[in-house]
């Protein structure tokens, strides 16, 4: 008898090992270091007392992941201060969820079985589970997975009637019911570890590598995406298509990705759908379905013309990219003229204290973007003060600081202006030379 106790001791002793050695991948510990901090802080209105008990008890306690998920969305202590001061309803509603972190262990455990299973070549990664400060619910820094659990935990009942406008999407994200689709996000994060990069060059390169994510979860978890721009996507997907032909080759992503939902089809995201489904027509028409998954993770996005060549496998577009690509770049502003300056000229005077540029199309009044030239810092046009745009939105006006004799200048106006179709400029080098 004393025999087969001793058997089962030893049998339990060695299952807990096992359970401890299956979940080592998945950290939790920066969750309960936050409650703590949280406690202490809301605990007195002192500033320097506050941001004492946040450096403590939660940021110098932080594990890799938090302090990843700050390099990542370059979260600030004040901005941590800032969300427990003015989100009390929202940190008491999400509380408990954040805490039962260590419940999707087990699953999050099968559902990495399964993506090795469609994917032998998998690389290992951890998945941290952090505190964030309501800017990303999930992401990714090397072989990390960063979750941010005050938004990947929410549900239903969290409330957001504290929030700002930028915050007010929010709400249909909670309406979605995060906290129960914390697997999917977690295996579509992790997917994005064994990729080349998270961040694409161009509109269509983030779409592809957003899409390959989406897809690759719902394969390995077997289950449809809870995301809703798939569903949305796929009963709008003529109109869609239409539209993102025309941009596809932009570097300006926000018209599709990390975007709002005031857009004309009411639905933020939508690259993720557009993406999704050029992996999946990708994937039926191939006939070794698992070599199709390693194609998608393995692809080098940011390779114009292999990516180019995966689009047009999967025949998601109607033409050749490359038309799309052309029709693009003719869509797009130009600069046309810089007054007071000719553009190159070795004689310019200093006293020119007002720069206006001149746009080929009308100008998206909300954005505005100025970059380094080739010279650097020591030989840039400073720019003193935005005067604005013009009434008919077509020129920008900017003060510039004292002009120095014999000397070159260089500013570009960046791709960051947009026309009113949301079409990136040009980038266009203004570059002179002054008068003695």
């Amino acid at each position: 008898m004393n025999k087969i106790i001793t058997f089962l001791t030893i049998s339990v002793i060695l299952t807990s090992c096992q359970t401890q050695k299956q979940s080592s991948n998945i950290v939790t510990s920066d969750i309960k270091n936050f409650w703590e901090a949280y406690d202490k802080v809301t605990s007195t209105q002192d500033s320097i007392l506050q941001n004492k008990y946040l450096d403590s008890l939660y940021l110098k306690k932080g594990t890799d992941g938090l302090k990843a998920i700050r390099q990542a969305r370059n979260y600030t202590p004040q901005e941590y201060i800032s969300a427990i001061n003015n989100y009390p309803k929202f940190w008491t509603s999400i509380r408990e969820n954040t805490l039962k972190a260590d419940q999707y262990s087990s699953e999050l455990e099968k559902g990495i079985k399964n993506l090795k299973e469609i994917y032998p070549n998998i690389k290992p990664a951890k998945i941290y589970f952090t505190i964030g400060a309501l800017r990303t619910n999930g992401t990714t820094l090397d072989s990390l997975v960063l979750i941010g659990s005050e938004l990947a935990l929410a549900d239903k009942k969290t409330p957001t009637n504290e929030f700002p406008e930028n915050l007010s999407h929010l709400r249909n994200y909670f309406d979605s019911e995060p906290s129960k689709n914390i697997v999917f996000l977690n295996i579509h994060e992790y997917v994005h570890t064994q990729q080349k990069t998270t961040i694409g060059n161009s509109l269509l390169a983030q779409t592809v590598l957003e899409g390959v994510a989406e897809f690759v979860a719902e394969k390995a978890l077997e289950t449809k995406s809870p995301n809703p721009q798939i569903e949305f996507g796929r009963n709008n997907d003529a109109k869609i298509k239409a539209k993102f032909e025309l941009e596809m080759f932009s570097p300006n992503l926000y018209n599709w990705i990390w975007n709002s939902s005031d857009n004309e089809f009411g639905m933020r995201d939508l690259a993720y759908y557009v993406g999704y489904k050029i992996c999946e027509d990708y994937y039926n028409i191939s006939t070794d379905k698992q070599q199709a998954i390693k194609e998608m993770i393995e692809l080098d996005y940011n390779n114009e013309r292999e990516l180019i060549k995966f689009v047009e496998k999967s025949e998601h577009f109607d033409k050749p990219l490359n038309s799309y690509k052309e029709a693009f770049e003719r869509s797009r502003p130009k600069v046309e003229s810089v007054d007071k300056i000719q553009n190159k000229s070795t004689n310019v005077q200093t006293d020119i204290d007002v720069l206006t540029i001149h746009f080929s199309q009308k100008m998206d009044t909300r954005f505005r973007n100025f970059q380094l030239g080739s010279l650097g810092e020591e030989n840039v046009i400073r720019i003193k003060d935005f005067q604005g745009f013009s009434e008919d939105g077509k020129s920008v006006s900017f003060g510039i600081e004292k002009l120095e004799p014999s000397k070159k200048y260089q500013i570009v106006v960046g791709s960051g202006f947009r026309n009113t179709e949301g079409i990136p400029l040009i980038p266009y080098l203004i570059e002179f030379e002054t008068t003695e």
